[in-house]
């Protein structure tokens, strides 16, 4: 099973809305690897690694995010699935 890992940036109305719990659940939910955390700018980010459908799912499933979120826009750009750590996390 191939592994790959994604860094992004989501923006909108993605702070105040649970968004980042709701990540850590979804990633759980998937076996994904990686954190996620509030920016200062407004928007969230995180790392994500695992095997390449779970991950593409959840990239997929960020763009939507929990209820009240309203995403803007996703970025990803390719990691190094073997820099994440075991786990996945709220980061401070």
């Amino acid at each position: 099973m191939k592994e790959i890992a994604y860094a992004l940036r989501v923006t909108g109305r993605v702070q105040g809305v649970a968004y980042r719990a709701w990540t850590r659940g979804q990633a759980q939910a998937l076996g994904l690897r990686g954190w996620v955390r509030n920016r200062g700018d407004g928007s969230v980010e995180a790392l994500l690694a695992g095997p390449e459908a779970a991950v593409e799912a959840m990239v997929t499933a960020m763009g939507e995010g929990p209820g009240a979120a309203r995403v803007t826009d996703v970025w990803a750009e390719p990691a190094d699935p073997a820099a994440v750590p075991a786990g996945f996390h709220i980061a401070g």
